[in-house]
C-alpha cells in the first residue's frame, strides 16, 4: 500500500503502522478534575496517560513556538496554493425522505463557506452504514480511501490501523492547526486515547452524556396495553411473559415481540445478564461490543432468554428472514408491540406510525433501575466511549490533505458553523422559542432539509449531539415535533433513570486496548458470519438441547479464532495494555 512522506510543512510523522516507538510530542495533559466520565471506564491505558501526561508541556511549548511564524488555528489559516481535495466520509443510511448524502444544500454550504475559502474540494464520500468495514476495505483496494477514516467503534480504528489504512500524526502540528478541537480533547481527558503501540493515531470527537445516552430509543403501543389492563410496560421478566401472552391470546399481535434478523457487529448486547460486580479479567476478555462472545455464561444466559421468547411465539418464526425496514414496517402496520430508533425532531417510522394508526397511543420505554433476581438480569446496559467518532487519517493522502482535514474539523468545531450545521436556517428549519433556545421545524421539507438526525452525519466529525442548555432542554429540542403525541417528559425521565443505574455503576464500558488486537482483524469476519448461523440455531432448537448445542457451537467457534482473540486480549489486559475497570 501507498505511503506519502509526511514529515513536511506540517510536520506529521509516518512511521510503520505497527511501529512500537513514541511519538515525540504525541500527547496531552490529563485534567482528571475536568472529567466527570470515569465511573466505568480509566480514561486510558496507565502506559499511553503516563506517556501522555510528560509529554503535554512539551507539545504545548512546540505549538507555542511555532506560533512565531503563524498564528494558531483559523487566524493563521490561507488558501492553499494549488487545491486540495479533501475527502469526507458520510454515512449512507439507505433513509427515506432525506437529501443525497454527498450532493445537498449543506454538502455545498460546507463548499461555499469552508472550501472556497482555502481553495479546498470538499467531497463526501458515500458509506454504508451497514456494511462500514466492506465498504472501507473496496476504497482501500481501489487506492481511494477518504482522507478522514471516522467511526464510533475502536476495534475498526484499530483494524485500520492494522491494515495499514492509517498514518501516524504529530499531535503538535494538529494542536496548532485544530487549538480549540485539541484543547477539547486535553479537557475531556481524550489524549490518552490517541495512542495505540505509543503512537499517535486518532483524533477525538465529543459526546456529551456519554454514558446515560438518551437518543436511542424504545417506543411500544401503550394502547395495547391499556386493552389488557397494564398502565406502564413490566420491568421483570416473569410480568413481561404475562403481558406478551395476554396480547396474543387477545389476538392482538401473533407475535409480538417480532423480530428481525441478526447479522453485523454489535449484535446481541448481553450486558444485562452479566454478574455483577464484573470481573476485570472476563470483561477484558469476553466483554468487547464488536464481536459476540459466545461462549461467555453472559452470552449463554442472553441466548436462553432469546431461545424461551422463540419457543413461546413471542418472537416471530421467521425473524431470521426479516429486514430492518420490514421490522420496521411490521411496526408501523400494527403487527408488532415495539421498535427502536434514535430520536430527532423528524423520527421516520413514528411519522408513518400515526399516518396509519391516527387513533394510536405510544409510551416510552423506561429504563428498567432495579434487579430482577428471578429473571436472572440486572439493569445494565453499554454505556458509550467517552469520546464519539474516532478519527483517523488516510496513510495514502497527501500532508496537504491532512491539513485540510485538521482545518475542516476545527472549522466544524467553531461555534457559529456547528450551530448552523446542526440547526439549518433560521425560520426554516428552526424557530427560537421563548427561552431564547432553539426548537426545530419537525416537518420541513424545503430547499434546506438537513440530512439523517438534522445532518449529524456530517457534524459527528466533532460532536455526538447536539448540546444546548441543560439536560432537559436538549431533551426538549432533540424530541420528535409534529406529532400527536409529545414525549418529551418521558424522555427526560428515561434519562434520569439512567442516571440513577449510571450512579450504581450498571452503566459498562468495553474494554479499549492500546495495541492491536491482530486475532480480531484476522477472524471477525468470519466470527460474524458464524455467529449469525449459530445464534439462529440456538434460538430456534428446542429448550432441552440448548445446553448441549451451546456447548458444541461455542467449541466450534472458539475454534475458528475466538479463542485466540480471547488469548490476545488477556495477554494485552496482564501487560497492562488496556484501559480497566473503576
Amino acid at each position: 500500500m501507498k505511503k506519502n512522506n509526511l514529515q513536511k510543512a506540517v510536520a506529521l510523522a509516518l512511521t510503520g503502522v505497527m511501529a512500537m516507538g513514541s511519538l515525540a510530542g504525541c500527547g496531552g495533559k490529563s485534567d482528571t478534575s475536568a472529567s466527570d466520565t470515569s465511573d466505568t471506564n480509566a480514561a486510558a491505558t496507565e502506559t499511553s496517560t503516563t506517556q501522555a501526561t510528560e509529554s503535554n508541556e512539551a507539545s504545548t511549548e512546540n505549538a507555542a513556538a511555532s506560533g512565531d511564524t503563524a498564528a494558531a488555528g483559523i487566524d493563521g489559516w490561507e488558501p492553499f496554493a494549488e487545491n486540495v481535495t479533501l475527502r469526507v466520509p458520510v454515512y449512507d443510511r439507505g433513509a427515506e425522505g432525506v437529501p443525497n448524502v454527498s450532493d445537498n444544500y449543506w454538502t455545498h454550504w460546507v463548499q461555499e463557506n469552508f472550501g472556497d475559502k482555502y481553495n479546498i474540494t470538499v467531497e463526501y464520500v458515500p458509506i454504508n452504514r451497514s456494511d462500514v468495514l466492506t465498504d472501507y476495505a473496496l476504497l482501500a483496494a481501489d487506492q481511494n480511501l477518504p482522507t478522514i477514516l471516522m467511526e464510533y467503534d475502536y476495534p475498526k480504528l484499530a483494524q485500520w490501523a492494522n491494515d495499514g489504512y492509517l498514518t501516524t500524526y504529530d499531535i503538535d502540528a494538529f494542536a496548532q492547526v485544530a487549538p480549540t478541537y485539541y484543547q477539547r480533547m486535553v479537557d475531556l481527558d481524550q489524549i490518552g486515547y490517541t495512542l495505540m503501540n505509543g503512537d499517535c493515531y486518532f483524533a477525538l470527537a465529543e459526546r456529551p452524556y456519554y454514558n446515560t445516552g438518551y437518543t436511542f430509543v424504545t417506543f411500544y403501543r401503550q394502547d395495547w396495553l391499556d386493552q389488557v389492563g397494564y398502565s406502564e410496560y413490566p420491568t421483570t421478566w416473569a410480568e413481561q411473559k404475562e403481558l406478551y401472552q395476554k396480547l396474543i391470546d387477545e389476538g392482538i399481535s401473533e407475535h409480538p415481540l417480532g423480530g428481525q434478523m441478526v447479522t453485523g457487529a454489535g449484535v446481541d448486547q448481553n450486558y444485562a445478564f452479566r454478574t455483577f460486580p464484573l470481573d476485570e479479567e472476563n470483561w477484558a476478555a469476553y466483554g468487547d461490543y464488536a464481536i459476540p462472545a459466545l461462549g461467555d455464561e453472559a452470552n449463554k444466559k442472553f441466548l436462553q432468554r432469546e431461545n424461551e421468547k422463540y419457543n413461546l411465539g413471542f418472537t416471530d418464526p421467521e425473524y431470521y428472514v426479516t429486514d430492518i425496514e420490514t421490522a420496521k414496517a411490521n411496526f408501523v402496520n400494527g403487527k408488532t408491540l415495539e421498535y427502536s430508533g434514535y430520536i430527532s425532531a423528524d423520527v421516520d417510522f413514528l411519522t408513518a406510525f400515526y399516518e396509519q394508526n391516527p387513533d394510536g397511543k405510544l409510551a416510552v420505554k423506561i429504563q428498567a433501575t432495579t434487579d430482577d433476581p428471578e429473571g436472572g438480569t440486572v439493569p445494565a446496559y453499554r454505556s458509550d466511549n467517552p469520546f464519539g467518532m474516532m478519527i483517523g487519517f488516510s496513510s495514502m493522502a497527501s500532508e496537504d490533505e491532512i491539513k485540510a482535514a485538521w482545518m475542516y474539523m476545527e472549522w466544524m468545531t467553531l461555534e457559529d458553523n456547528l450551530f448552523t450545521m446542526q440547526w439549518g436556517i433560521e425560520g426554516e428549519n428552526y424557530t427560537i422559542g421563548d427561552d431564547g433556545l432553539p426548537v426545530s421545524v419537525g416537518d420541513y421539507d424545503g430547499e434546506y432539509k438537513q440530512g439523517y438526525n438534522n445532518s449529524k452525519d456530517y457534524w459527528c466529525v466533532t460532536i455526538e449531539a447536539r448540546n444546548a442548555g441543560t439536560i432537559e432542554d436538549v431533551i426538549g429540542m432533540s424530541s420528535p415535533k409534529g406529532l400527536p403525541q409529545d414525549f418529551t417528559q418521558e424522555l427526560i425521565d428515561n434519562y434520569n433513570a439512567k442516571v440513577q443505574v449510571a450512579e450504581k455503576g450498571y452503566a459498562v464500558a468495553d474494554c479499549n486496548f492500546a495495541v492491536v488486537i491482530e486475532s480480531a482483524s484476522e477472524y471477525q469476519a468470519t466470527l460474524l458470519e458464524l455467529y449469525t448461523e449459530y445464534r439462529d440455531q440456538l434460538t430456534m432448537c428446542k429448550p432441552e438441547e440448548f445446553d448441549a448445542l451451546y456447548d458444541e457451537l461455542a467449541q466450534k467457534y472458539a475454534d475458528a479464532g475466538y479463542q485466540e482473540i480471547v488469548d490476545e486480549r488477556l495477554q494485552a489486559y496482564e501487560a497492562g495494555q488496556s484501559t480497566k475497570l473503576q
